[in-house]
């Protein structure tokens, strides 16, 4: 029998279709790629680099989580869907708090793994600063770091 009339669909080359010759990657290797480019922050690290101005937070969390948990004084809620077009200096739809591609960006989400993935595209969009809070808000909230309410 030979190799050629079996084994592969038509059009593959040995790895997997779609992937650019590359084979898929699990999240967690993802996860340890993206998390390699960059330093975290821990929860005491955001809070200060917040209060002194050499950084802005950005919560990412959904509503149900912000409404259940409460929000960090301060920070900017964006979803997460929007976050790149919020934060890109150059866009079109940026937040006014995103003054250029210089800007030291902390993104937040609840237990730190979201924003790993968010912080990879906004270093992609030229924002090189930006980062991520180890262990996300649960942490925030667990060093006794101050939070709000939601409002309704």
């Amino acid at each position: 029998m030979n190799d050629a009339t079996h084994a592969r669909p038509t059009g593959t080359t040995g790895t997997e279709a779609g992937t650019g010759g590359q084979r898929p990657v699990g999240i967690d290797a993802l996860l340890d790629r993206v998390r390699a480019g960059y330093q975290r922050v821990e929860a005491r690290e955001a809070h200060e680099a917040a209060r002194t101005g050499d950084a802005l937070l950005v919560d990412i969390r959904y509503p149900a989580l912000r409404d259940r948990d409460g929000l960090i004084p301060g920070a900017l809620v964006v979803e997460r869907n929007e976050l790149e077009w919020r934060l890109d200096p150059q866009g079109s739809h940026r937040a006014p708090e995103a003054t250029g591609h210089d800007l030291r960006v902390v993104v937040i989400c609840n237990e730190g793994y979201a924003s790993s993935l968010a912080v990879d595209s906004l270093r992609q969009l030229g924002l090189h600063r930006a980062t991520d809070l180890v262990g996300g808000f649960q942490a925030w909230r667990s060093a006794g770091l101050p939070v709000e309410p939601a409002s309704r």
